[in-house]
């Protein structure tokens, strides 16, 4: 029985978006990729509100974050983290050789402006990380504020982590000053995993221009060039998941609508907020709670490993806690195409399951 997916990704994929990944191969040096390409960056750029250019990388959003602060941090990076995968770019710092310092909030808090402000302040960084939006935490950063912060500090990179948000929240990449946005295919933007994305802007790169070893198949400055040049990619690109991001790109900004997809997210995760409050309590504070995944902190102890193999015989399944927070918390995500009446029926399963009041 197939599952719906009420996890962090990867999510459910419309039928439609499978078809288009087994469009007929072309070559990847032809004039057709390039335009396809290109098809992709000008819808992505609407959605994310941006004139600065498209990457794309055959790869898990992971990978770009690796290539953006090896190929940016030529000093030290500032990295802020509220769970796992900000700890992630820290880790990744280290393993790149990256001169790096990690800034925590406490459980539940936001990175807040104040705190980057007091970083950079000391004059030690010249890039700073930010996870927009914490799956393991269900937190979002206040990534507007943080940007004017940054902007004060005029040689310091701002890098963002979307990978979870981009497709389902307002990200103004331009606005905000994010020199790199990243995200990837098999969250909110609704296809299958393989595929991350980013945005860069023209500063992130002339200052990477002047950082050695940044690497080979994920240095940014060799992939905006290629694309520069003919609209390509120095390396073989995922052609299936380029169709399947075209027509899913058409579908968000021309269909649905890129506002409309924004409020449907928020919508469903109010009602997720609702349900949660009424019966256990909210891991984030309630001035930075995600509109992607909710994070629940189980406070009847329930047994989450048996309610998900109950809820997979009525195909469903939601996520345990990540992390840290395994063990006492337990997530729920409305993302990329999910509808609302589907979330209602998995909420009504899981309190006749545990049997919580109606």
């Amino acid at each position: 029985m197939h599952k719906r997916l009420f996890i962090p990704g990867p999510v459910d994929v419309l039928s439609e978006c499978l078809e288009k990944m087994a469009t007929p191969m072309i070559g990847h040096r032809t004039k057709d990729a390039s335009a396809l390409q290109k098809s992709i960056s000008e819808k992505l750029q609407k959605l994310m509100y941006t004139n600065n250019t498209i990457l794309l990388s055959t790869s898990s959003g992971s990978g770009l974050m690796e290539g953006a602060i090896r190929s940016c941090t030529k000093k030290r990076a500032a990295v802020f983290s509220v769970g796992s995968f900000g700890d992630r770019w820290y880790e990744m710092a280290l393993s790149n050789d990256i001169p790096a310092d990690k800034f925590e909030s406490p459980e539940g808090e936001k990175t807040s402006p104040e705190m980057v402000r007091e970083a950079l302040k000391t004059g030690k960084y010249d890039v700073v990380t930010v996870t927009h939006n914490e799956t393991s935490s269900g937190i979002v950063n206040p990534c507007a504020e943080i940007g004017e912060v940054i902007a004060e500090f005029p040689g310091v990179l701002y890098l963002v982590d979307a990978v979870s948000s981009l497709g389902g929240d307002k990200i103004e990449v331009d606005k905000w000053g994010i020199d790199v946005c990243i995200t990837s295919t098999q969250k909110c933007l609704g296809l299958p995993p393989g595929l991350s994305l980013c945005s860069v802007s023209n500063k992130a790169i002339e200052a990477a221009r002047g950082k050695e070893n940044r690497g080979f198949y994920l240095d940014l400055v060799r992939l905006y060039d290629q694309v520069k040049k003919n609209d390509q990619y120095p390396s073989t690109p995922s052609l299936s998941h380029m169709f399947a991001l075209d027509y899913q790109l058409e579908r968000i900004v021309e269909e649905e609508g890129i506002e409309n997809r924004f409020a449907r997210h928020k919508k469903m995760a109010d009602k997720v907020r609702a349900w949660a409050e009424k019966h256990f309590s909210l891991f984030a504070a309630d001035d930075c709670r995600s509109n992607t995944v909710t994070c629940i902190n189980n406070t009847q102890g329930k047994d989450v490993s048996d309610l998900n193999k109950k809820l997979g015989e009525r195909g469903f399944s939601i996520s345990n806690g990540y992390g840290k927070f395994k063990d006492i918390t337990f997530r729920i995500a409305t993302m990329a195409d999910t509808l609302e009446d589907t979330l209602d029926e998995l909420l009504d399963a899981i309190d006749e399951i545990w049997e919580l009041e109606a």
